[in-house]
């Protein structure tokens, strides 16, 4: 059952809505990145290596919420409309940034964590929110203008956490309690509502579990063998939060300042893609295209980046790594095309469970990757294994999006007929 395109103008203004709804979202998670660590570190006595197991295990945890809620999110909004899922996520998140801002002991502090995985969960609520109100051949450019937020929100909010944590270290949480509850008001005034009533389906924990919710993954071969693609892009992409700063200090001996400035670069590279290049590019060549050109860039850059022997190699991967860009959205149009309306909620939740356990995952399969190719055994002389098996990943994943997509795509199935 397909729903017919909304009339330009408020299909405009939904996409700007949902846009600074997830900017905002991603504001207030990126304001606490500088000074998580540093919490930590005064909770334990300044011992940085307990504190480093500790904020390991936190983003662990972090990650498994993420895996366990976006479905139930995801399939909440099918049942009761996205606006009030993503209202209770934007107030649930102030209320927790309040909790650790004044976490009197590291408890309160890892309670709030775990909170914050729950409620940030509504990101695949904003990904059913662009399902519902796009029509299928502009889904992929509204996904990348989504990817653009959360690039602006993740190179803004650190900068503006790190200005704050300067003045006091528990100012970025109230910072961050702040954006969400300005992102929540912005919702309950203006954010309309995109899923129709008679278009929502009854809520059932067998389909909201993230077991249940991955079976919807393998309604289709189509959608199994994307959702194969998406997890293989999402694995590759853990490589580079967790090991490129060991990295870059290892091999190019870079400071804090290179670094950042790097990382900035390949946040305004990203966005320049995602927000300014997917639209006429997938209109241009279509979904299929991009998303194999995408992961082919991605899988070249994160090869330059392993094997550049300096650093300004190194940032010759930048711009080549940034059309990685084009893969994500491609993927996720291509598979909103494979469910009924009434069940994007349970798709985005689905994408978003897989997100969750490649954040518990990749984390240890890259940085001892990295450990292990500059211990002893190896002289130090392998430094860049981690990333040239994150493009052995993503060449893996653009090999089976050629498989799947050279097939004719099954149509999606109706309300009636659909993946239960």
């Amino acid at each position: 059952m397909s729903v017919s395109a909304t009339p330009t103008g408020p299909r405009k203004a939904a996409l700007v809505f949902i846009f600074l709804t997830v900017l905002l979202d991603t504001l207030a998670l990126g304001v606490t990145i500088p000074v998580l660590p540093t919490l930590v570190e005064s909770f334990v006595d300044w011992d940085i290596a307990e504190a480093a197991t500790l904020v390991g295990i936190m983003g662990m945890v972090w990650a498994l919420m993420q895996f366990f809620f976006s479905p139930v999110q995801g399939a909440l909004s099918d049942r009761f409309g996205r606006r009030p899922v993503i209202l209770f996520s934007n107030f649930g998140s102030a209320a927790d940034y309040v909790l650790m801002a004044l976490a009197p002991n590291l408890a309160f502090l890892f309670i709030g964590r775990i909170i914050s995985g729950i409620t940030t969960a509504s990101f695949s609520t904003a990904g059913a929110y662009i399902a519902d109100t796009t029509p299928p051949e502009k889904r992929a450019g509204a996904f990348g203008l989504l990817g653009a937020a959360f690039g602006i929100g993740f190179i803004v909010g650190p900068a503006i956490g790190g200005l704050l944590g300067h003045i006091d270290l528990r100012l970025p949480f109230w910072g961050a309690a702040a954006f969400n509850l300005a992102n929540g008001f912005y919702g309950l005034l203006i954010l309309p509502e995109s899923l129709k009533p008679e278009l929502r389906r009854k809520f059932s924990w067998r389909r909201a579990n993230p077991i249940g919710a991955l079976g919807l993954l393998r309604s289709s071969r189509a959608l199994l063998g994307l959702s194969g693609v998406v997890c293989l892009s999402q694995l590759a992409h853990q490589s580079l939060p967790s090991v490129f700063v060991l990295y870059a200090t290892y091999r190019y001996g870079w400071d804090q300042r290179i670094i950042g400035l790097t990382l900035a670069a390949v946040g305004v590279c990203m966005m320049i893609v995602q927000g300014g290049l997917v639209r006429p590019i997938v209109a241009k060549i279509g979904e299929r295209a991009s998303l194999l050109i995408g992961l082919a860039a991605g899988a070249l850059g994160f090869a330059i980046y392993g094997l550049a022997i300096t650093g300004p190699a190194f940032w010759i991967g930048i711009p080549v790594m940034a059309f990685w860009g084009l893969a994500g959205p491609a993927a996720q149009g291509l598979m909103t095309r494979r469910v009924a309306p009434d069940q994007q909620g349970r798709l985005q939740g689905a994408i978003g469970s897989i997100l969750g356990i490649n954040g518990v995952i990749g984390p240890g399969l890259f940085t001892q990757t990295f450990a292990f190719t500059v211990g002893p055994e190896h002289n130090g002389h392998q430094p860049g294994t981690a990333f040239v098996l994150a493009a052995f990943l993503l060449a893996t994943g653009a090999v089976l999006g050629w498989v799947v997509t050279s097939r004719r795509l099954e149509p999606a199935q109706s309300l009636s007929n659909g993946a239960q």
